[in-house]
């Protein structure tokens, strides 16, 4: 959908679509309708990990959608704020992280996010820019623009509060800080998680009392792992991860239930909601099946991250190898390698780099971690195989080893 082409209605249908949650409505079609030039859309970023996965790619494809309609986004890496560490859902206080960390994860962010955003059309902006020169004198200001009882209405230092955990003071000045980020852009609209909400309020209050418009707060569900029933996570394991293999994604999306699928086409696709009820139409009418829906969505998936070209061999190869369990032909026979046997069995990730599978022990670990390898048809989860040891068949994505012990 191209700017020229979208009326004030169909650019509001465009952006509400998948969203928790607008406030208000009425305040973003007034200012779309009067500025008379793009909004300033907002989205904050802590650099607290290096990897992205599907789930923070809800709010990414939220912000793409004020790209496509002409708006200016902004991706706010907050590396002043991780220095207090982002308290929101946190039972405790958060430590936080050094310089060379959040240097380290905002390299990685910037490789990722671009995969959604479009770089030319995104303003990059970093909020130690404004907070590191911020004078004490400043501080104490921006403090006296909000209460303690209102920070602690906050529903989870509320329950830290109530259970006597300890809360320190540095936390209480982040959605301080966050709400002065708004006021240091300008912001129009700024777009976080449903966890995020209170944070994001702030800063209408914030920009209100430093004589600014106040900003639209627009929040994007959490989106459930692949049980269909938790947060996705990488902690529990229920996640895809966008750096991830074409086929390890595609088979991971394939393991959602039909009912989360349409959810998944909401969240992570630009289809219409028309389209999407169109398609569960279908399929309950059984005009269309499930798993031809489901592997539609693991090609578009794929597609975002990787390339069509990779989004089609990897459903190929799942095709192949796991609905028709068929195991390629000539597949490469090597001896088992030295420097792999421990007391109690092998040590997978150190076998993996010796027969080609796995770049480093560390990429072999992270393939184990990320559920991508299986010897003899049985997916591996520890490092430690303990499973017999002469003849092993070992699968990692679309690459196979037979090893003869």
């Amino acid at each position: 959908m191209e700017q020229v082409s979208a009326t004030l209605d169909q650019q509001l249908t465009y952006i509400k679509k998948g969203l928790a949650e607008l406030i208000r409505e009425v305040d973003l079609r007034e200012r779309i309708a009067k500025k008379g030039k793009p909004l300033r859309v907002k989205a904050g970023f802590d650099p607290t990990a290096p990897d992205l996965h599907l789930g923070h790619t809800v709010l990414l494809r939220k912000m793409k959608h004020f790209q496509d309609l002409g708006h200016t986004v902004i991706f706010l890496i907050g590396d002043g704020t991780a220095m207090i560490g982002d308290p929101t859902g946190r039972n405790a206080t958060r430590p936080p992280l050094s310089r060379e960390q959040i240097e380290a994860n905002t390299e990685t962010y910037k490789q990722q996010v671009f995969k959604i955003l479009d770089p030319e059309k995104t303003e990059l902006r970093f909020n130690s820019e404004w907070l590191d020169k911020m004078r004490f004198e400043d501080m104490v200001r921006l403090c006296s623009r909000y209460t303690v009882a209102r920070i602690l209405e906050r529903d989870d230092f509320a329950k830290r509060y109530a259970a006597g955990t300890p809360i320190s003071v540095h936390e209480l000045l982040y959605p301080l800080a966050q709400a002065y980020d708004s006021v240091a852009l300008e912001c129009d609209v700024e777009m976080g998680g449903t966890d995020q909400k209170f944070n994001l309020l702030v800063g209408r209050e914030i920009q209100k009392d430093y004589g600014q418009p106040q900003q639209i707060v627009a929040t994007v569900p959490i989106l459930e792992g692949l049980d269909g029933d938790k947060k996705m996570s990488k902690s529990l394991d229920n996640y895809i991860g966008i750096t991830e293999p074409p086929e390890i994604m595609f088979r991971k999306v394939m393991q959602i239930s039909d009912d989360l699928m349409y959810r998944y086409y909401e969240l992570l696709t630009d289809r219409s909601l028309a389209e999407i009820a169109a398609m569960r139409a279908q399929a309950e009418s059984g005009e269309l099946h499930p798993m031809e829906l489901k592997m539609a969505l693991g090609r578009s998936i794929v597609t975002d991250f990787h390339s069509a070209a990779a989004a089609a061999q990897a459903q190929e190869v799942f095709t192949r190898v796991v609905r028709k369990k068929e195991i390629p032909e000539n597949i490469p026979v090597v001896p088992m390698p030295d420097g792999v046997k421990v007391e109690n069995g092998l040590r997978v990730d150190r076998l993996l780099p010796k027969v080609g599978l796995a770049e480093s022990n560390g990429d072999g670990l992270r393939k184990i971690k990320a559920g991508a390898v299986h010897i003899n048809e049985e997916r591996i989860n520890d490092v430690v195989y303990t499973g017999p040891q002469d003849d092993l068949l070992i699968q990692v994505g679309k690459n196979w080893r037979r090893i003869k012990g």
